[in-house]
């Protein structure tokens, strides 16, 4: 039997012109890779994400696919997207996972390791 293995790297962006420190409002962008490193295809379905900010609020999302897409990613294949989210202080974390299914109809989550979302120079 062929185990699935998808590799996800994120990278986060502050967005200083969307964001509004004097509201307590803080932008980012995070730039998302998947990479099938498995032997056998595998469609992304949904997403599940943990969104935590410096006052440990948590928001939770879920959802069908990623920006409108739910890609089949065959072996060696990858899929890049982009996305953001508002936090009310500069600093944050994300992690989540990916509900995906093999083509021969086996389930599995892909996990997303937490990183972290911050505004420029305030971690060292």
């Amino acid at each position: 039997m062929n185990v699935p293995q998808i590799s996800i790297a994120a990278q986060p962006e502050y967005l200083p012109e969307e964001s509004d420190p004097a509201q307590n409002r803080y932008a980012f962008a995070y730039h998302i890779s998947i990479r099938n490193t498995g032997q056998i295809a595998a469609q992304l379905i949904a997403r599940h994400w943990l969104i935590t900010d410096a006052n440990n609020a948590v928001q939770e999302v879920r959802g069908l696919g990623v920006i409108g897409y739910q890609p089949l990613l065959q072996p060696g294949e990858s899929f890049e997207y982009s996305s953001g989210c508002i936090l009310e202080t500069p600093v944050g974390t994300m992690q989540g996972s990916y509900q995906m299914m093999t083509v021969d109809g086996q389930a599995f989550d892909a996990p997303i390791a937490e990183f972290v979302l911050t505004i420029p120079r305030v971690l060292h």
